[in-house]
């Protein structure tokens, strides 16, 4: 008789579960990073939403990072936060 070894894939993590940040009453002349992660069209949406958070919620200033590349980490994480109070990434193709 064969003896068959069956592995889960399964791994375990620790995670620390944090709280979400507090809720912003207003977006009005919030400053807004854009954290664009090189895939193609991210540019365009992001900047998009972005021109929608200006005219409809009088968000303010927009400022743009872009990652050399997707597969890249974003290295600009600490000057994003300070020079922003809302931040928009995200993907798209």
């Amino acid at each position: 008789m064969t003896t068959l070894r069956v592995s889960q894939p399964f791994g375990t993590t620790a995670v620390e579960v944090r709280p979400l940040a507090p809720r912003r009453p207003s977006l009005r002349g919030l400053r807004v990073a854009i954290l664009d992660n090189s895939k193609p069209n991210a540019d365009v949406l992001l900047g998009r939403v972005a021109e929608l958070l200006v005219e409809r919620a009088g968000a303010g200033p927009v400022a743009v990072w872009r990652k050399p590349g997707s597969s890249h980490p974003a290295t600009v994480i600490d000057e994003v936060a300070a020079a922003a109070d809302v931040a928009l990434t995200g993907s798209a193709d």
